[in-house]
């Protein structure tokens, strides 16, 4: 069976290193096996293969469902361990995959604030991080890109300490609640690595 991600992933790292001088720091936080829960702040389009190219995990990511429906690039991005999710409801289908990947032991990517985000300021967090935290014995990894895609300007994602969840259950936090913990360590993560 083809496996568009391993081909693809050196393609993708070249294209990145020609249009962007990048740095990743952090990489020894995401363990090599179990699952993970990666989440990070989201900037553009280019987000979700820039942190896969970063990650020394294969990761699965949530992408709107708008962009299987579109020819080509729908197939591409289903290859590419996306799951389609439809934005605006409670997507049933696109949680319980989310769940069952996360069971597997899998790796998967999440922007809490659920859509692209170009300001200074993070936007509060929508409870969907916080439910996977909350619901799984996955490891949460803080994430941050800081810098902007201009060519050959400088980029870096920073992948932080896992994120302890123990007492999140303990405490019977609401799913907001735990995701807004979450946004404030990639929060911390973009003030400490921000020039």
């Amino acid at each position: 069976m083809l496996n568009l991600y391993s081909i693809s992933r050196p393609v993708v790292r070249l294209f990145y290193r020609l249009c962007f001088r990048y740095t990743v720091e952090g990489r020894e936080h995401i363990p090599k096996h179990g699952a993970v829960i990666i989440c990070s702040n989201h900037l553009s389009n280019f987000d979700p293969p820039f942190i896969g190219i970063c990650s020394p995990r294969t990761l699965s990511f949530l992408a709107k469902e708008e962009l299987f429906k579109v020819p080509v690039l729908g197939w591409l991005v289903r290859n590419l361990h996306a799951v389609p999710v439809n934005r605006g409801a409670g997507d049933r289908q696109a949680i319980r995959t989310a769940l069952r990947l996360l069971r597997e032991g899998c790796a998967l990517l999440i922007f809490p604030e659920g859509h692209r985000n170009r300001g200074p300021n993070l936007n509060k967090g929508l409870s969907g991080a916080g439910f996977f935290a909350l619901k799984t014995d996955a490891t949460v990894i803080p994430c941050a890109i800081i810098g902007k895609y201009k060519f050959q300007k400088p980029m870096k994602v920073v992948f932080g300490p896992p994120i302890e969840t123990d007492s999140m259950k303990r405490r019977k936090m609401k799913s907001s609640e735990a995701s807004a913990i979450i946004m404030s360590h990639i929060e911390r993560l973009l003030e400490e690595n921000r020039k």
